[in-house]
């Protein structure tokens, strides 16, 4: 079963087992965007990328609508609400401006991420114990607008504590750290550090996402963590994707999760 939130039953004597969660994979076209942006141009258009992500099989699209508007614009992501037969996420910062988008749009989900103007892309998870009276708030907007709301957190115990008493009913676990100390070859602590926090959120009852930098060469261990129900993968995706195709890109990444491979010795 390939939907979103699904399981995999298997049957026995008329009685269905569940068996484990079959892993989404949600692809982030941003830098679809960005190519579009460089010549300020109406191609290539992230809408377009969208519907061949969705008909290679991705479960899900995911945009990030920045204050700065550096890729994704307003009305793209207006566009995608009425496109996306999958399931919508829009990532942005706990603002005002941005609760008013998203009030507006109804997209199907809203990740709440720190953002700094001066950075290229997201670099590190949102500090829920600093900013906890206003991401309160700011979820609490969001859910009575019929949005579903995740947090990208690092993958810390003391955030996701208090992520849960925030009432934010899924976390996006950042894989950042894994997936540096993956090009130097010592992963093991990073990606122990992920399962453990996949694990805690999973135990007290939040929906467990995960994402940035996977990429086709560390997605194995990823995709081995049982706890985690989506991935949100972008720039590999779009990157592989200049080369062989959206289609056939996406379709390479979902076949490794669901056939990691062999993970190396070192780690």
């Amino acid at each position: 079963m390939n939907e979103p939130n699904s399981f995999l039953f298997i049957v026995h004597r008329s009685r269905f087992i569940v068996y484990s969660i079959v892993m989404r994979l949600a692809v982030n076209i941003d830098h679809i965007a960005t190519i579009r942006e460089v010549r300020k141009s109406d191609e290539p258009d992230p809408v377009a990328a969208a519907v061949l992500c969705e008909l290679a099989g991705a479960q899900g699209i995911t945009v990030h609508l920045r204050g700065d508007r550096r890729h994704i614009q307003d009305r793209d992501v207006e566009v995608l609400r009425r496109t996306v037969s999958t399931h919508l996420n829009v990532e942005m910062a706990a603002t005002p401006e941005m609760v008013r988008v998203a009030q507006t749009v109804k997209p199907h989900q809203v990740t709440l991420v720190p953002e700094r103007r001066d950075e290229l892309t997201t670099e590190g998870g949102l500090d829920v114990v600093l900013h906890a009276s206003n991401l309160e708030k700011v979820i609490r907007q969001l859910l009575d607008s019929g949005i579903e709301v995740s947090i990208f957190v690092d993958p810390d115990l003391e955030q996701i504590r208090h992520c849960h008493r925030l009432h934010a009913p899924k976390i996006e676990i950042n894989t950042g750290k894994f997936t540096e100390s993956w090009r130097r070859g010592n992963w093991s602590q990073d990606l122990e550090k992920l399962a453990t926090a996949a694990k805690a959120a999973r135990k007290v009852g939040i929906g467990v996402l995960a994402g940035h930098g996977i990429n086709y060469r560390n997605i194995d261990a990823i995709a081995r963590i049982e706890e985690i129900e989506e991935l949100n993968i972008g720039h590999s995706i779009v990157a592989r994707a200049a080369l062989v195709g959206v289609e056939a890109a996406v379709r390479e990444m979902i076949a490794l999760m669901r056939s990691p491979r062999t993970l190396p010795t070192r780690g």
